[in-house]
Order: C-alpha cells, then structure tokens, then sequence
C-alpha cells in the first residue's frame, strides 16, 4: 500500500473512481467517432463531399483525439455550409427560403434540395434532397456540432488531455501517477470531480450528436430499403 493510502485511506476508492471515470470518457469518444464517420458517409456518397474518415489513435493522448474529432467536425460544418451556399446561389430568394419555413411540406423541400444537387452533382441520388434537408432543418450542424466542439476543447486543455488512451492497461499507481501525480486527498478529490463535470457536460452533448446523426443514418437506410 502506498504511503498516501495509509495517510488517506479513502484514496484507493477515488483511484478506482478515477479509472471508471476515464473509462467512460473512452467509450464516449469511441462512439464519437464512429457516428462521425458515419455521417461522413453519407455526405461522401449522398451530397458529393469529401470528408476523411477518422480512427482513434491509443498511442496518442486524449488531447490529440479530441483534436483529430474536432479536425473532423470542423470539416462537416464547413462542407454542410457550402452546401447552403449552393442552395442560396442556385434558387430564387422565395424558395430558399422554403427550406427554412418550418410550415413548408417536407417533401416539396426535399424536391427543391434535390434539384439543386441535381445541378451541382450532374447527378444525385434520391436521397441527397433529403438528407440536405435534414442537415439544413436541423440544429445538427449550428449547435450540436458547435458545442460537442468545444467541449473537446476544453477537454484537451484540462489535466485529462496529457493522458494517453491505452493508459488503462497500466496498474493502478501508474494510472494515479499518469493522471494525478503524487497528491494529497484533497487534491485527488478535487481531480475526481473535475473528471465528472467534464464526463457529463461530454456525454449529455455527446448524446444529441449521436441522436441527430441516427436520425439522418436511418432515413437514408430506409430509403435504399
């Protein structure tokens, strides 16, 4: 037992808080990762984009994964932003704008988007109208995007982002050391409930990101079904 366990003998248990805690930090930008090159997918074979896939890097550190989803997401916000600028080049004021009118028929918003594409692409799948206007309708891109974004910023540039991913397969005190260092009860508490308020303003915004991309993933399945 280490001495700071016989002077603080509740650290061993925020030791254990601490590992579950980067644990699931792990399994979120896992997920993260996954939805995001998901609907890179779509926006590569539905609206002619060219967005690079990602993997996550478990040599790397948390800071540089975060970076690597930010890199990424950054792209689709600027790809679905051209998008818009196409449509606003491409249609008359009137009917740009029926793609943002809330009380405007899907579908007939679905054949404005479509015919655009059309024009751009020379060709577009059946879907890319809607899913343009998913992406366009949404708050997908101007706010989930936008705050899942910064909170991988910030994530970065806390104490968590020098941790490395593949730390987990360290032992205990390595992992206390990696994360934490040599400190007192208070300090290592402190650290836990850093890690928790990170943690859950990460997973809440994760979560919408994730809903939002399902939503999109989904109608397109349908559509090829």
């Amino acid at each position: 037992m280490a001495l700071s366990d016989l002077l603080y003998p509740d650290n061993p248990k925020r030791r254990q808080e601490l590992i579950h805690l980067h644990q699931e930090l792990l399994d979120c930008m896992s997920t993260n990762f996954h939805a995001t090159n998901e609907l890179a997918g779509v926006l590569n074979e539905h609206l002619g984009c060219t967005i690079t896939y990602i993997q996550m890097r478990e040599s790397s550190t948390v800071k540089e994964n975060c970076d690597i989803m930010i890199q990424a997401m950054s792209e689709i916000q600027h790809q679905v932003q051209k998008i818009d600028s196409d449509m606003k080049e491409k249609l008359e004021p009137v009917l740009y704008q029926k793609l943002y009118d809330i009380k405007e028929p899907e579908l007939e918003k679905i054949a404005i988007a479509h015919k655009v594409f059309s024009i751009v692409l020379g060709e577009a799948t059946s879907t890319a109208g809607m899913v343009a206007v998913k992406l366009l309708g949404s708050n997908l891109i101007t706010l989930t995007v936008s705050k899942l974004i910064s909170l991988l910023a910030q994530i970065g540039a806390s104490v968590l982002g020098a941790i490395s991913i593949t730390i987990l397969g360290l032992g205990i005190e390595m992992i206390l050391h990696a994360i934490l260092g040599a400190m007192e009860r208070n300090q290592l508490l402190a650290a836990v409930r850093s890690y928790e308020k990170h943690l859950a303003e990460f997973k809440a915004a994760s979560e919408k990101y994730q809903r939002a991309i399902r939503e999109v993933t989904s109608l397109v399945r349908q559509q090829v079904q």
